[in-house]
């Protein structure tokens, strides 16, 4: 997906089973960010980052979701011990990862693989992606502070 693509109407389920749509969020901005796995070190300073500037984002329009390769149960457990207000989808199957460009190759130590790749998209109150973070670009610690200084 690229800048002014439209974002796709399903996105998954979230830890509780709930169907998100996109249709969820019209008349908001959707901070959607890509992590590659629950309770590692700089998934869980990314998390932390859009949970302890929710309210700014809040003000500002935006709503977030999380999306993962991780099963329900695990986002449950991760949600509960960082205390995140924003629903995580369990996109096991990693269809929407691979529908938004966040699934390819890694290159780890050497080692090339597929996974994810941190990518945030912020898609606007039309439901248009406006701004993509991806890779390296995504500052974990700081991500939300990233977010709120987008140029509107």
């Amino acid at each position: 997906m690229n800048i002014g693509d439209k974002a796709p109407e399903i996105l998954g389920k979230d830890e509780n089973g709930k169907e998100i749509k996109l249709s969820d969020f019209k008349g908001r901005k959707l901070v959607l960010y890509f992590y590659p796995k629950d309770n590692t070190s700089g998934c869980t300073a990314e998390a932390c980052s859009l949970r302890d500037h929710y309210n700014e984002l809040q003000t500002a329009g935006y709503e977030v979701v999380g999306v993962s390769k991780d099963s329900a149960a695990s986002h449950i457990k991760f949600k509960e011990k960082h205390e995140l207000p924003f629903p995580l989808i369990a996109d096991i199957d990693h269809s929407l990862l691979e529908t938004m460009g966040a699934w390819g190759e890694k290159n780890m130590y050497g080692k090339k693989t597929m996974g994810t790749i941190r990518t945030t998209f912020i898609i606007n109150e039309e439901g248009f992606i406006e701004q993509i973070f991806a890779g390296k670009q995504v500052k974990t610690k700081e991500h939300a502070k990233q977010i709120l200084s987008v140029e509107r």
